[in-house]
């Protein structure tokens, strides 16, 4: 069963509907590999044993009976520890949660529970969601499929790990800032952060509500879109026959080039031009909207994080770590009126973002625009920590700021990913333009 352990979502369950795969046998050779691989307990938060093999039972229950619930009836998959698991402890990476044990399940485990998906166990993030690297002293650093000594990308760095290092055949992660698409840009995985608002966060451990988004991290588009159908309650999206031919994109051509590390910047080019060789225009221009924007990053982002959680934090600062608690200490620093000031201008700014790619099916950009640093260093030098934190969301926190859908996918070199971002609610129409465009990275 190793091998299976390695496959896409859909192949497994392609393979479980042509009898080819039982549940049972597959979501135990995940959880037998989960014993004994040398960063499972890095990558792992917990596992959820009994709850895996009695969904897996089920699953194998209506295999035999010809009444599987969807294509993924059978598949097992991590979860990010801010999902709330009745019975199991969810502590979202932090001590300031230790022995939390929610009573019901979060609104999209239950979801996908009832599409039959089987769930495995909770991963390690970054403490709280609030850091894109990954680094967590106080739980556990995963490590990167790339650099065994780098950080993996956050926060749900887990995440990515599992399905990376075969842990899992998919995982379930949050994207406030780019905490889905960091991590799966730097594991060579899809990723898909979702719009604000369409997925249930009922059950999730928040960080800042109004940006706080669910989407999956995987191993193909297709995986991204029938796992994205499970979470959405929607009918999955048509990816047949996608092609990139007479398409229109454009490349965004201010800040997210700034600093840009050469293996990122290179990587994007490659990709851009293999979509320009399969039929798509490509144009490359700035939009002001995005630049302005980002001056609202810190007291948006800041601000309600830290009203969210500043009676726990200030409780017992010292058992957070002290790089987290700082960046949470700094949304104190402003006032009501400049956060009201601050939303009404963001408002404005979503607005004339749309306008100016209205004439586009989708904006591009490189997901990252360095590699994923070493855990050492970000451990002791701190003016480093903070410099790196804040180079590696600049990118993925265009599409949180603008209210947009968005999909990393490898571009072939590893740890480099590249985003294709659409307007809010889009979804369906971007896993089809991303299938597009994976044919031809690919």
């Amino acid at each position: 069963m190793a091998e299976y352990t390695e496959m896409s979502m859909c192949d497994l369950g392609r393979a479980i509907g042509a009898g080819e795969i039982d549940p049972r046998d597959l979501a135990a050779a995940y959880l037998d590999k989960a014993r004994v691989h040398p960063y499972a307990e890095r990558i792992y938060a917990r596992m959820m044993e009994d709850r895996a093999m009695a969904e897996a039972e089920a699953a194998h229950a209506r295999a035999e009976n010809g009444v599987r619930r969807g294509l993924l009836d059978g598949v097992p998959v991590s979860w990010k520890d801010l999902f709330d698991t009745a019975g199991v402890a969810t502590e979202a990476g932090s001590a300031l949660l230790q022995d939390r044990i929610p009573t019901r399940d979060a609104e999209v485990l239950r979801r996908a529970s009832q599409a039959g998906l089987v769930a495995l166990g909770k991963t390690h993030m970054s403490e709280l969601a609030f850091s894109g690297l990954g680094l967590n002293p106080i739980t556990a650093t995963p490590p990167c499929i790339n650099d065994l000594d780098a950080v993996p990308g956050g926060s749900s760095s887990g995440a990515a790990a599992s399905v990376a290092f075969g842990l899992a055949a998919g995982s379930i992660g949050s994207d406030t800032g780019g905490s889905v698409r960091i991590p799966s840009a730097w594991n060579d995985l899809v990723g898909l952060k979702t719009t604000a608002g369409r997925i249930p966060l009922d059950g999730v451990v928040p960080l800042a509500a109004a940006f706080d988004t669910i989407g999956p991290l995987v191993k193909t588009v297709e995986d991204a879109a029938e796992s994205f159908a499970i979470l959405d309650g929607s009918p999955a999206p048509d990816l047949k026959g996608a092609t990139l031919k007479g398409k229109r994109l454009l490349v965004l051509d201010n800040v997210v080039f700034d600093e840009i590390r050469d293996a990122p910047r290179v990587a994007f080019k490659a990709a851009v031009e293999k979509f320009r060789d399969a039929g798509a225009e490509v144009v490359q221009a700035p939009i002001d909207a995005v630049t302005e924007a980002m001056d609202l990053s810190a007291i948006l982002f800041t601000t309600e994080a830290y009203a969210e959680w500043r009676d726990y934090i200030e409780a017992r600062p010292d058992a957070m770590y002290p790089r987290i608690l700082e960046r949470f200490r700094g949304g104190g620093a402003y006032n009501g009126a400049d956060f009201v000031a601050g939303w009404k201008k963001l408002t404005h700014l979503r607005a004339a973002y749309l306008r100016a790619t209205a004439g586009y099916d989708a904006v591009l950009l490189p997901t990252a625009p360095n590699l994923p640093p070493k855990a050492e260093r970000l451990l002791t030098d701190a003016e480093y920590y903070v410099t790196e934190n804040l180079l590696t969301l600049r990118n993925t926190r265009v599409g949180n700021l603008m209210g947009l859908c968005a999909l990393t996918l490898p571009t072939g070199v590893p740890s480099c990913g590249i985003i294709l971002q659409a307007p809010p609610m889009q979804e369906a129409a971007l896993l089809r333009l991303g299938a597009a465009a994976e044919q031809v990275l690919s």
